[in-house]
């Protein structure tokens, strides 16, 4: 696959020994990396994203040692095998291939299956994509894909080269120049002894590629590997000690503006070397008779190959299968390395925070890299991380919540399982998948999606959680100059969420880590409250994973402002956070007209955890709730066939209408989520509401106010049914569904162009699009934006 960028190939100079390509070239190289990495002749796994995302060693595998190196299904095991080895020391593994004309990152196990099974010619990368058809990706094909995705290092079985002859023949295996032109790390047993080894090396070098080889315990400089041998009687340009030194120039290259690729050399394991001096003479033999049967060309190889393998008496297959899972050892190893040394290194946007010190290390700085010569940081100019106009400029929403990392954990029964329930006290089998989530972020997501101006505002630790999730905040445009990061000597770590889901994909239990959120009360009057006071937000959603006393504080300040406020009560132990007794509850916690949430969306769980707290609390004893109560125009009894009609039997029993309305006069709208149930709507209607006097609104007014106050003129309730059932087999995760659905209501009550009932509507539309979605909130919620107007 030859990419458009590549014919207008930017001039070279030499640099400290490099061949440095100007920043023109890396920008198009860049830009390529953009293009091709999201249409539909492109896909990375999963596993494969999230491990890059999050920092963790990735190694690239090629797939032509299986569908043109060894027979079916001995292909299928080596494949697998070679996988476990990566996973076995520590690394996420990248199989690379074509599968249905789509270019693949990370293979699962039965689509490697499905390539080995019938596969087609390794060298026609293009003609496979655009075809539709099935094929294994030779090492120059790997590498284009790997550096798309972001991978580094990419280990294999030998490389290919100049063969012999070549200076006539211009017979040069496109390895040599995909390595010229593409940074990826190459982990082979260098060259097949039948090459021109020497040739190979100086073009290579002519390439302005770097090659060194391991010295595998040897002292001194060391041969350049020859496959089967050990050595090859020509001398490595460079002698590598370690894998700790390979990652160490793998990082220092790619400090550098610089295109091309580096060859890193591993030598077969002693016992499976072939003695130099036989080899030779195989190979000779083998020479000869190629040349007497005309084999040249594409046919050259695979013709020497099984002629090697017959004078050796079969002694090159397991010697080739040792080296190359030596090789993926060796290649993983190296990933490893430098996956710490980039998280040493790595830069991310100094807003620390030690709560110890009672300061933050600076107001809103842009974005900072460390120095590792002096310690300092230094500012960067990015303005999609910047904090300098954006963290003024006016926002419809500010969102304070969590920013965390999720795991999905989804029980994926055996054939024998008859249950659709993970058995507890027991491991179970499931398939976990990593996402940026986080109810704060979620629900910012969300809304951003619905076209509103959003700034979420929450903290995250110094760590490769936290540097991911702002890496994923970046790709989205997001702003990040709400996040605060608190030092590297705090005790905390980013926020984790755990979701276990049967295999209906429901909840069956979750976990969540949010120790993060409960900071002191400096850091809120420090770095948090200036951020409502910034932007001066239309609207604040404060989810419950704050501590009670920072949740009141945002309420506070939010109320301050001039903003409303929407709770995302996020659990049943945390909905009760915002109830909790303390000596400013009733500040925080005043009836309505002077409420201070404005809306609510719990579920039916949640939202008897939170009615229970308010009447421990003795909320429903005070006098401003018994006047609104009073005013509703509810009767005292009789009331069951009322609530009935507008909901269901099963509603009432459970009691959900009648917890609603007790806690209206604090939040006056309480939308209530009941899954497949569909959404509870309970409202506090002022005097005038057009609803109130409404012909198609009559059959939910639930009651309606006589005693002529100006502040309650009415109850609103409406069952809404859910938009669409969807079948298990459809739902793909249930995280994040709650928070697309507040998301977009926000949204709409933001940039008020729909009422409430069409937004409750189209935000359970959204939270289906989420159901059916991998991500924690659907990609695809722009397609509702006509729906409200947009």
């Amino acid at each position: 696959m030859r990419l458009s960028f590549r014919s207008a190939r930017p001039s070279r100079r030499l640099v400290n020994g490099f061949i440095r390509q100007s920043p023109l070239a890396r920008f198009l190289v860049d830009c390529r990396r953009s293009l091709y990495t999201n249409n539909s002749f492109l896909k990375v796994s999963e596993e494969v994203q999230d491990a890059l995302q999050s920092g963790r060693p990735v190694v690239a595998l090629e797939t032509t040692i299986y569908t043109h190196g060894f027979p079916y299904p001995e292909n299928v095991a080596l494949a697998s095998h070679l996988e476990s080895v990566v996973r076995v020391h520590g690394g996420v593994p990248a199989t690379v291939g074509v599968l249905n004309g789509v270019a693949r990152v990370g293979l699962g196990t039965e689509e490697l299956i499905e390539l080995t099974a019938s596969a087609g010619k390794p060298d026609t990368l293009k003609g496979h994509t655009g075809r539709k058809l099935n094929g294994g990706t030779t090492i120059a094909g790997t590498m284009v894909l790997a550096h798309l995705a972001g991978i580094k290092v990419f280990a294999t079985g030998g490389l290919g080269g100049v063969h012999r002859g070549g200076e006539n023949s211009l017979d040069i295996s496109a390895d040599l120049t995909e390595l010229g032109r593409t940074p990826v790390t190459v982990i082979s047993s260098g060259c097949k002894s039948f090459l021109d080894i020497p040739r190979t090396l100086e073009y290579l070098e002519t390439q302005g590629v770097g090659v060194g080889t391991f010295a595998d315990g040897r002292e001194g400089k060391v041969d350049f590997p020859a496959f089967w041998t050990r050595e090859s009687g020509v001398k490595s340009p460079m002698t590598i000690k370690d894998e700790a030194e390979a990652a160490a120039i793998i990082h220092a290259q790619g400090t550098l503006p610089v295109m091309s690729g580096l060859h890193f050399a591993n030598p077969i394991p002693v016992q499976h070397s072939i003695a130099k001096v036989e080899m030779d003479t195989i190979i000779a033999e083998a020479i000869r008779e190629a040349d007497r049967q005309g084999a040249s060309g594409r046919d050259n190889t695979p013709f020497i190959l099984r002629k090697i393998k017959e004078l050796t008496g079969g002694r090159s297959i397991p010697a080739n299968r040792a080296l190359i899972e030596s090789n993926v050892i060796r290649g993983t190893k190296v990933a490893l390395e430098l996956a710490k040394l980039e998280s040493k290194c790595l830069s991310v946007p100094d807003r620390h925070y030690d709560p110890r010190s009672n300061s933050a290390s600076s107001s809103m700085p842009p974005p900072q890299h460390l120095d590792s010569s002096t310690g300092k940081h230094e500012g960067l100019t990015n303005p999609t991380l910047s904090d300098g106009a954006s963290s003024h400029r006016p926002v419809d929403i500010l969102v304070a919540g969590s920013l965390a990392v999720d795991f999905s954990c989804d029980y994926t029964p055996l054939r024998s399982s008859t249950g659709h329930a993970p058995q507890l006290s027991t491991s179970n089998p499931a398939a976990i998948s990593q996402t940026t989530g986080g109810v704060g972020y979620n629900i910012a997501v969300a809304a951003q999606q619905m076209r509103a101006s959003v700034r979420l505002c929450s903290v995250v630790a110094d760590d490769l959680c936290g540097r991911a999730a702002l890496a994923t905040m970046n790709e989205r445009g997001m702003q990040t100059g709400g996040i605060t990061i608190l030092a590297k000597d705090v005790d905390a770590r980013t926020a984790q969420y755990i979701a276990v889901n049967d295999a209906k994909k429901d909840l069956m239990l979750a976990m969540a880590d949010m120790r993060i959120l409960e900071i002191s009360a400096d850091l809120f009057l420090e770095r948090l409250k200036p951020q409502i006071q910034d932007c001066k937000p239309t609207w604040l959603v404060v989810d419950a994973n704050w501590e009670h006393d920072t949740l009141k504080s945002w309420i506070i300040a939010a109320k301050a402002s001039k903003a409303k406020v929407a709770l995302e009560p996020v659990s049943a132990a945390k909905a009760a956070r915002i109830f909790t007794r303390t000596p400013n509850l009733e500040e925080v916690l005043r009836a309505t007209p002077g409420h201070t949430i404005d809306i609510a969306t719990p579920n039916s769980i949640e939202l008897a955890a939170m009615h229970t707290a308010a009447r421990e609390a003795d909320l429903f004893e005070r006098l401003d709730w018994w006047k609104i109560i009073d005013s509703m125009g509810m009767p005292p009894t009789g009331s069951r066939h009322k609530l009935v009609a507008a909901t269901n039997n099963e509603l009432v029993d459970q009691g959900v209408p009648q917890q609603s309305i007790q806690l209206l006069p604090f939040i006056p709208c309480i939308l209530t989520k009941l899954g497949p149930g569909g959404v509870l709507m309970t409202q506090l209607l002022r005097p005038g509401d057009e609803r109130l006097t409404s012909t198609a609104s009559a059959p939910y007014i639930l009651s309606r106010s006589h005693d002529g106050n100006s502040v309650v003129g009415g109850i609103y309730m409406r069952l809404f049914p859910p938009a669409e059932i969807v079948p298990n087999e459809e739902v793909v995760s249930v995280n994040g569904v709650g928070d697309t659905f507040l998301g977009i209501i926000v949204a709409g009550l933001a940039t008020g162009r729909v009422d409430i009932e069409e937004l409750v509507n189209i935000a359970q539309r959204g939270s289906i699009r989420t159901l059916r979605s991998k991500e924690a909130v659907s990609p695809d919620l722009a397609m509702l934006r006509p729906r409200m107007g947009i």
